[in-house]
């Protein structure tokens, strides 16, 4: 059972649909209970930092991710993806959750269009479980204003946009997709199944 995580903002059901779409087991909760029980967890996002920040906060579910996250995976999707990090600069300075070293920055587009949407491509630097079976090259949809800041060591893939954009983060149980799977046709469908393939080992080694 994969729990996707309803904190009052973010893109829940294309995530519910995708997973059922790959006939994957998926709940939206934001039941502490719930996602303690689930063998994964999803963290969607859409919206400014800091009020998503607020709002998990306000539900006490910063908590019960940080401590999850240390045994069972975790995916973050686009801002969900960011609140991983320590430290947002979009508007004003914000904490984040911690569980991936590095902050959150505004986008340097050299003159390109901001936000950066649309479909780019992925380049693989640090294979990992979600990357297996990726093609080189591959086109996923992004739609952002702001990217994280991290050591290599912790982007899987990265893509281009005037200056280097880390596309899919990884760190032990913790995963994170700047772009959105949900609305990446096959490709992004593919890194969706081979989480929800994550969450199918742990349920198995419980």
């Amino acid at each position: 059972m994969i729990a996707i995580i309803d904190y009052g903002a973010g893109n829940l059901f294309s995530v519910k649909n995708a997973l059922d779409f790959l006939q994957k087991e998926s709940t939206i909760t934001e039941d502490v209970q719930e996602i303690r029980k689930a063998d994964a967890m999803i963290l969607p996002g859409v919206g400014a930092f800091p009020d998503a920040m607020c709002m998990l906060k306000e539900k006490g579910l910063d908590k019960v991710i940080c401590e999850e996250a240390q045994r069972k995976p975790l995916l973050g999707i686009c801002l969900g993806m960011q609140m991983l990090f320590e430290t947002s600069y979009e508007f004003k300075e914000t904490k984040g959750l911690g569980l991936l070293e590095g902050s959150v920055v505004p986008i340097d587009g050299g003159g390109l269009k901001i936000p950066h949407m649309g479909w780019n491509n992925l380049t693989i630097l640090n294979p990992c479980k979600m990357t297996e079976g990726l093609k080189e090259d591959a086109y996923v949809y992004f739609v952002h204003s702001f990217r994280a800041e991290t050591k290599d060591e912790n982007i899987s893939c990265y893509t281009m946009y005037n200056e280097k954009i880390p596309a899919l983060v990884h760190k032990g149980f913790v995963y994170g997709a700047q772009f959105h799977p949900e609305k990446s046709g096959s490709v992004g469908l593919g890194l969706l199944e081979r989480f929800a393939d994550l969450a199918k080992i742990q349920e198995e080694e419980r």
